[in-house]
């Protein structure tokens, strides 16, 4: 891959749970050797048990647009064609995409793989990490949007395995005339999004995979899959590694991938068996 960028983003305030810095973390290592690409990680304010501040209507505002703004400074000091990151809550697409838009005039398309929206704004909801995709497309919470100096044209974004969203969330989804495919249009091929792709005539593509697209059922590193029993108002994703895994093969083929963004990874086996041995008295 020419002039990449390999991103770690640990950032867990964005949707509010410090669980994601370690998950972006382990990302990183299980994902295939960075090889001479350079390998950069974002500066984010560790958890310290201490409550995030409420900042115009959500969590911690301004410590999450100095961690944008950081992510951006590296980004343009490497001057990348092709970003990967491994995140972190799902506003560490917002940097990376919004700089790759830039490069590439604003002619990129976005494919946005997840359950959810993300085109909330601080009326609707409080945690950051709902609002990116708005951010991006210049709506959102006014504050991230005015980082994104060319939003995208909502006529290259579609999603990928949306499930239902809230009736304020499909008004703007609506007015934006988002495309969009569920988890059963895409279950057994991918046309939904390459038609899309050769429509619009997309030469250079950006793909954010939220993990939540994917079934709790068979995959269990997900905020649904708490092993704790704790149950989320919020729709779970329908889809599997082996759909996804081809949709993305299959549009790799048709135009230019520039960006993958992998965001809110739980493994909560992992986490667990990492707070027991920093419990045993023979590490410390």
């Amino acid at each position: 891959m020419s002039n990449t960028l390999r991103l770690i983003m640990p950032q867990w305030q964005g949707g509010n749970n410090p669980l994601y810095s370690f998950g972006a973390k382990l990302l990183a290592w299980l994902a295939p050797e960075a090889g001479d690409t350079p390998q950069v990680e974002v500066p984010v304010v560790p958890y310290d048990s201490s409550e995030l501040p409420t900042e115009n209507g959500v969590f911690a505002q301004t410590i999450l647009l100095q961690q944008q703004r950081s992510a951006r400074n590296i980004i343009e000091a490497y001057q990348p064609e092709r970003i990967i990151v491994f995140g972190g809550d799902c506003l560490v697409s917002q940097a990376p995409f919004a700089y790759l838009n830039e490069k590439y005039n604003g002619k990129m398309g976005v494919l946005w793989l997840d359950a959810h929206p993300d085109v909330s704004t601080p009326e609707m909801y409080m945690n950051e990490h709902a609002m990116v995709l708005g951010n991006l497309l210049g709506n959102g919470d006014p504050a991230f949007a005015e980082e994104v100096r060319m939003p995208l044209n909502p006529e290259l974004v579609m999603y990928g395995g949306l499930r239902e969203t809230s009736q304020a969330e499909a008004e703007i989804v609506n007015r934006l005339s988002l495309r969009k495919a569920g988890p059963e249009a895409l279950a057994d091929d991918s046309s939904p999004v390459l038609e899309w792709i050769r429509e619009k005539g997309i030469e250079h593509l950006a793909i954010h995979f939220d993990m939540d697209v994917l079934d709790p059922a068979f995959f269990r590193s997900l905020l649904f899959a708490n092993p704790d029993g704790t149950e989320i108002d919020s729709p779970s994703g329908k889809m599997t590694l082996s759909q996804i895994s081809r949709l993305i093969s299959d549009v790799s083929k048709q135009t230019d991938v520039v960006g993958l963004s992998l965001a809110e990874y739980l493994p909560w086996d992992a986490l667990n068996l990492h707070n027991f041995l920093t419990s045993l008295p023979i590490f410390m």
